[in-house]
């Protein structure tokens, strides 16, 4: 098909656009900043923003199907109108550009962060309602699932076929923005100061990345697909980890309220000091929830598979100690020997 694909220099991105042009899909991405990689697969390349509307009416010029990738993760409780007019008003523009353009499918990156996510040990599946009344003060996962409101509302209302894949924690190699890997080096750093009770799904990017290729031709409009690899406690996780990395896990397990007042009073002394806290309150905050889901409709009916999480696991610190750790602090003999 000829697929316009935005986004495409992401994680998530990095990993589906070789598959696509390998299934031999003809490939334009539509960017902010350069895709020399996809270049050298044949991808064609328009430099513009979600925003630009006349880019984008021109970018879907003989386009057969979409793959929505573009987005940003943040939870900076100071971004949510930004995150709101990339998230949902430059969705809503690319869909209806899309239905007017005659586009036959759109492919929607989303989260399970939208329908997973509890303050109870419990498993998510996509019959859950949104979970308005955990994640309303996290604007990211609010814009989130206000985006996959809107491109609902727009297949119901133009027909536009829409499918909507929600990949839990993205991890595996090539996560050079820590975009999604961040909890991981977090941890080979040290800067989580004390174990957080919940537990948390991620899958291997190139995993999810199957499964959105899938999706172009196996996915049903109108529908949502989980896609968790592994549910784990971040106590087997923080476990798992230090024996990959030899970084002890965090000893200190705190009650939830105790362990979030406790960063919250870090981040200050942090800020009165003129320096950057080691771990932000809402990232903690989130660490006392429970991200747990079940990815059964996707298995069943995109052939999704996820790979052994211990493959993932040391797939990413390997990655990570290659790539990126010790750019938030000089490099030490052992770094360099690594490398």
């Amino acid at each position: 098909m000829n697929l316009l694909v935005t986004g495409g220099t992401g994680f998530l991105g990095t990993a589906l656009v070789p598959i696509l042009a390998g299934e031999g899909h003809r490939l334009r991405l539509l960017q902010r900043s350069a895709a020399a990689d996809a270049e050298r697969l044949g991808a064609e390349v328009v430099r513009a923003a979600i925003g630009d509307a006349d880019a984008i009416r021109a970018a879907l010029d003989g386009v057969e199907a979409v793959v929505h990738l573009a987005g940003q993760v943040s939870f900076d409780p100071g971004d949510p109108a930004r995150l709101y007019d990339l998230h949902v008003q430059g969705t809503r523009r690319l869909l209806e550009a899309s239905a007017a353009a005659g586009v036959k499918r759109v492919v929607l990156a989303s989260s399970s962060g939208t329908i997973a996510v509890s303050r109870d040990d419990r498993i998510a599946t996509e019959a859950d309602p949104y979970p308005f009344d955990v994640v309303g003060g996290w604007p990211y996962y609010l814009s989130k699932i206000y985006q996959e409101k809107a491109a609902l509302r727009i297949q119901r209302d133009t027909g536009l076929p829409v499918v909507v894949l929600n990949p839990s924690l993205l991890l595996g190699p090539g996560d050079a923005r820590l975009s999604s890997t961040d909890v991981v080096f977090k941890f080979m750093e040290r800067r989580i100061p004390a174990m957080p009770s919940g537990g948390l799904s991620f899958v291997d990017v190139r995993d999810a990345a199957a499964a959105f290729a899938a999706a172009l031709v196996r996915g049903r409009p109108g529908e949502r697909y989980l896609l968790g690899g592994a549910n784990m406690s971040f106590r087997e996780l923080f476990g798992r980890l230090e024996r990959l990395t030899g970084v002890p896990a965090p000893r200190v397990a705190l009650p939830s309220r105790v362990n979030v007042a406790g960063v919250r009073l870090l981040e200050k002394l942090s800020a009165w000091r003129g320096a950057e806290a080691p771990i932000d309150a809402r990232s903690v905050e989130m660490g006392e929830h429970f991200w747990y889901c079940a990815s059964t409709r996707a298995e069943e009916e995109l052939g999704f598979v996820a790979r052994d999480p211990q493959e993932t696991l040391f797939e990413t610190v390997r990655w990570l100690d290659a790539h990126v750790r010790g750019r938030s602090r000089p490099a030490t003999l052992d770094d360099l020997a690594r490398r």
